[in-house]
């Protein structure tokens, strides 16, 4: 029986809620942004993922760290479409599910190094 990743199957999850998002974006004219967020939150995942079959344990570190500053990006790239009023607000899911996986990548990453050979 496979063990369950759940911060990998959490930021994908997210991505798609992203994907969905950045196409209303688009649909509403809002271009620039919508590619900013769609690269910085599918960016996630593709790092996560990426980590799983890293070389050496701070190739995965440096690969969780590198998700976690794309979920800070996409963190950012979310709150200027909250504050702007002519965008769409993103759903309350979206910024929960970003806030449990950046929860996530820092307890990953915090044990990681604890245990760094």
């Amino acid at each position: 029986m496979k063990k369950r990743n759940e911060v990998l199957e959490l930021s994908f999850e997210f991505a798609l809620q992203i994907i969905n998002y950045s196409e209303l974006l688009e649909e509403r004219r809002k271009y620039v942004i919508a590619r900013q967020l769609l690269k910085a939150g599918t960016s996630i995942g593709a790092n996560i993922r990426e980590a799983q079959s890293c070389e050496s344990k701070a190739d995965f570190i440096h690969k969780l760290k590198i998700s976690h500053k794309e979920a800070e990006e996409t963190d950012y790239w979310l709150l200027l479409c909250e504050k702007a009023a002519s965008y769409p607000n993103p759903t309350i899911e979206m910024k929960t599910m970003l806030l449990s996986i950046q929860k996530l990548l820092t307890k990953i990453i915090s044990t990681s190094r604890k245990y760094k050979s």
